[in-house]
């Protein structure tokens, strides 16, 4: 059990420190996490993904919490959810003594501009990944493109879209689950 506690702590420190971009850059890194140590299938991150978007609070965090919760309890989910922030605490803490010498800093600007288009870079690899290895059948194909055309007219909130793919989904895994 503490060898578990201790993997879970590592892991998501790990994922703190290096998962640059907010709540979503997580997911290559919890892919990886699933492949790794079977602690969630991949169907269970999918779901993990749409249940943290829409809940209250900053998705990685809400996503460690689960993950922690699946695999070790009320303790894993402590512990995940502390060491997936401490990164993040350290870092802030440290920047925030340093940040007047180097905010007007040519590489610096550079470096945190570079970062953007690496974290979406990934979450499409990522995405790419969970279409193909998800169930996913035509109609989650189909109103995912749907919500991608609304997304870029509509330009809505992207949680809204999130809020409705989770409710569809809900709805239509029940009306599989019982047959039709």
């Amino acid at each position: 059990m503490i060898k578990l506690l201790m993997q879970i702590f590592l892991q998501f420190f790990h994922i703190g420190l290096f998962s640059f971009g907010g709540g979503y850059a997580t997911l290559p890194f919890l892919f990886d996490v699933a492949e790794k140590f079977h602690w969630f299938t991949i169907n269970q991150l999918t779901d993990m993904i749409a249940i943290s978007s829409i809940t209250p609070g900053p998705v990685g965090v809400n996503m460690a919490t689960f993950t922690g919760f699946a695999t070790s309890g009320i303790l894993g989910a402590l512990i995940a959810t502390f060491a997936i922030m401490l990164p993040s605490f350290i870092i802030v803490s440290i920047v925030y003594k340093i940040l007047d010498k180097f905010k007007s800093n040519s590489y610096v600007k550079s470096v945190v501009s570079s970062l953007k288009p690496a974290g979406c870079a990934l979450l499409c690899a990522v995405g790419i990944k969970l279409i193909f290895t998800s169930h996913l059948k035509l109609i989650g194909l189909i109103i995912l493109g749907i919500f991608v055309i609304c997304g870029f007219i509509k330009k809505r909130d992207p949680i809204f879209y999130l809020g409705i793919s989770a409710i569809l989904g809900f709805i239509l895994g029940h009306l599989n689950w019982i047959g039709v």
